[in-house]
């Protein structure tokens, strides 16, 4: 029988929880905000002002100096910019060359991770340390050395088809002097060395990335598939590939973003913005607004487009993830 003592205890041992409040713990936000200041002002603030340029017409340093007025020009840059034919030329090389360098880098990327989870783990540090070199070359001196290596006097590929006998060469590619040989004169052969050299630099860190994401792939699913007789093909797709499909989806929107906006490679084997017709979307933006006479603001506003079909690129891959979660 309940006793009026126990009463009281009883609804005070039920109601202290529901009436004592847990303090906020500030520690997280604090140790966060150093971080979101600094991305704050080295990232968006700099894309802020690249959207206020976009709105007007910038033709001359001093402006950007403050010593002259900004006139407005409203959506009159991305008019220009929509309205003229070879953009819709730059958008489309742009495209092309990011989709052939992310199908290129996954595929190269994904047979180094699988190679390295079969090797063992001296030789497959011994690997990985030499594939890793390339992704920590800078881009400016890779560039640098791939343009020597196909450089048209003294380039290895120059030597290397001088090398080849002569009925060879001329049965093969109808002539057997390459000295002199203008490799990136011609849009596909610049395209083709421009993508050798970006899926070069960028494969390292997906095979990487493909090998962490092996590690974590239980074994029994792959012994159990070998006890039912399934051969490397078909467990690589039926139980490899459904499990790192985030990992996946995560590398291919880098690398897409990546390709987009490759500009130090392209610079460097180009000697410059003078090619043209083999501009994309972030070569074009920096010679529209440096080169004389500069358009800033045009610049500013394809810098702006660029950035758009990103952020449809990233939300689309969002999107897809949150739906297969819902799924599942």
């Amino acid at each position: 029988m309940t006793t009026l003592t126990e009463v009281p205890e009883t609804t005070a041992a039920r109601e202290t929880p529901a009436r004592r409040r847990r303090p906020v713990d500030r520690l997280p936000y604090l140790l966060l905000l150093p971080g979101s200041v600094i991305i704050g002002v080295l990232l968006l603030w700099p894309l802020g002002q690249v959207v206020v340029m976009s709105f007007f017409k910038l033709d001359n340093v001093r402006q950007l100096r403050g010593d002259r007025d900004w006139p407005w020009a409203g959506l009159g840059n991305y008019a220009d910019v929509l309205g003229d034919p070879f953009f819709w030329t730059v958008l489309r090389n742009t495209v092309l060359f990011a989709a052939a360098n992310v199908v290129l880098t996954m595929i190269l990327g994904t047979l180094v991770g699988l190679l390295l989870n079969r090797l063992g783990r001296r030789m497959a540090a011994f690997v990985a340390s030499c594939v890793m070199l390339a992704w920590a070359t800078p881009a400016l001196t890779g560039t640098i050395v791939w343009k020597w290596i196909f450089d048209d006097t003294s380039g290895l590929v120059t030597w290397f088809f001088n090398a080849l006998p002569d009925g060879l060469s001329q049965a093969l590619f109808g002539r057997t002097d390459w000295t002199g040989y203008g490799w990136f004169n011609s849009p596909l052969l610049f395209f083709a060395i421009l993508t050798l050299v970006v899926v070069w630099h960028s494969f390292p860190f997906i095979a990487v990335s493909v090998l962490a994401g092996l590690k974590s792939v239980p074994s029994e699913l792959h012994e159990a598939a070998r006890v039912d007789g399934a051969g490397p093909w078909k467990a690589f797709w039926k139980i490899t590939v459904p499990l790192l499909r985030p990992v996946f989806g995560i590398l291919i929107v880098l690398s897409t973003i990546w390709d987009f906006k490759v500009f130090t490679q392209y610079y460097v084997l180009a000697g410059g913005t003078q090619d043209r017709p083999t501009f994309m979307l972030s070569v074009y933006s920096y010679a529209e607004a440096f080169s004389p006479p500069p358009k800033y603001g045009l610049g500013a506003a394809i810098a702006v487009i660029l950035t758009l079909i990103l952020l449809v690129v990233t939300g689309l891959y969002v999107r897809m993830v949150l739906k297969q979660e819902e799924d599942a």
